[in-house]
């Protein structure tokens, strides 16, 4: 079997504060080969986020705690020490934060903040061949007219432009792996659609790993290959993306499936919700921490109350689930939901 690029193992992260420890991640685990997309997803309050930033050990090392196994081409970037570190971010592996508005500085020119990016890991280069190499990185994401717009600031770009300057930021070194978290939140429908193309056309160029961090399961549909849906900081489906949409296998997939919008005029108005909201996770519901929002426990409330389910594989699918019910009913319901 192939050495995956990424393995994560068992990643617990949680975070002292004044008002109790937040569990934020519990058990996490997964796998990405080169060239594949990984899309996570799940409500804010997840763990989607912690677990990309722990990643690239980017949480607060005096309020945050974390256990298990992060390897990147067979080394554990948990142990490894921080001028290694300093070394693998950027290079090995980058990221594409939330807003690209703060993650830009207002007081330098986007030709400045990507030579930095570049500068960091070739200290040596001369000025003329990181301008050159800085101008391929805007040409490359699409940005028209690169030799002028690279000495303008980021107000003098809309806010598609400004995500791909940020992504130009994190494709600089060549990474092998791309952390791209949220990277069309607050974009409108067209400028997603070309920022998604973007990141696919520039994953089959370089051969880079992608993992996704969504909460929009139609971006996922689009470029990923594989999925893990998270709730209460646990994976609770992992699975193939066709496997996601054809027969999801977990209460809360049936429920982010029905939340997303059909082209079926039959069923327009009638947009499905999850009640109530996700949980603290300073103070996760005892059992399974769907149960508050699940209507499907029928015969296994006992165990719903009392035992945190185990992620299974799923007989007769490709998925793994973290759920009471039976395979038959996971399978059965998924398919109708699948079908609504």
């Amino acid at each position: 079997m192939t050495t995956p690029l990424l393995s994560v193992e068992n990643l617990n992260v949680s975070f002292a504060t004044p008002d109790g420890v937040v569990r934020a991640v519990t058990d996490v685990s997964f796998r990405i080969n080169t060239g594949e997309t990984l899309g996570i997803v799940g409500e804010s309050g997840s763990g989607k986020s912690v677990t990309a930033s722990s990643l690239l050990r980017l949480n607060n090392s005096v309020t945050a705690s974390t256990s298990g196994k992060v390897l990147f081409d067979g080394t554990d970037v948990l142990t490894v020490d921080e001028d290694e570190m300093r070394r693998i971010r950027g290079q090995d592996i980058a990221m594409v934060f939330q807003d690209p508005l703060s993650a830009l500085n207002p007081f330098y020119t986007v030709g400045e903040q990507i030579s930095e990016a570049y500068l960091v890991h070739h200290p040596k280069a001369s000025k003329s061949d990181v301008r050159t190499r800085v101008l391929e990185m805007l040409e490359k994401v699409g940005i028209p007219n690169p030799s002028k717009r690279i000495d303008e600031y980021p107000h003098e770009f809309s806010g598609g432009m400004r995500q791909r300057i940020v992504i130009a930021i994190a494709l600089i070194n060549s990474p092998r792996l791309l952390i791209a978290d949220e990277p069309t939140t607050a974009l409108d429908v067209t400028v997603q659609a070309q920022i998604l193309d973007l990141m696919k056309d520039l994953q089959q160029e370089t051969g880079m790993a992608i993992i996704l961090i969504t909460h929009d399961l139609g971006v996922v549909a689009e470029v990923a290959d594989s999925a893990l849906v998270m709730y209460g900081g646990r994976v609770v489906e992992r699975a193939d993306v066709m496997s996601i949409f054809s027969v999801p296998t977990h209460p809360y997939s049936w429920g982010l499936l029905g939340a997303v919008g059909s082209l079926d005029t039959s069923t327009r108005g009638h947009l499905a919700t999850i009640p109530g909201t996700p949980p603290s996770l300073i103070s996760l519901p005892n059992g399974c921490a769907f149960r508050p929002r699940c209507s499907h426990q029928e015969g296994v409330e006992s165990k719903c109350a009392n035992n945190v389910p185990v992620l299974r594989p799923i007989e007769g699918t490709s998925s793994e689930s973290a759920c009471h019910l039976a395979d038959h009913q996971l399978v059965s319901i998924g398919q109708r939901s699948s079908r609504s």
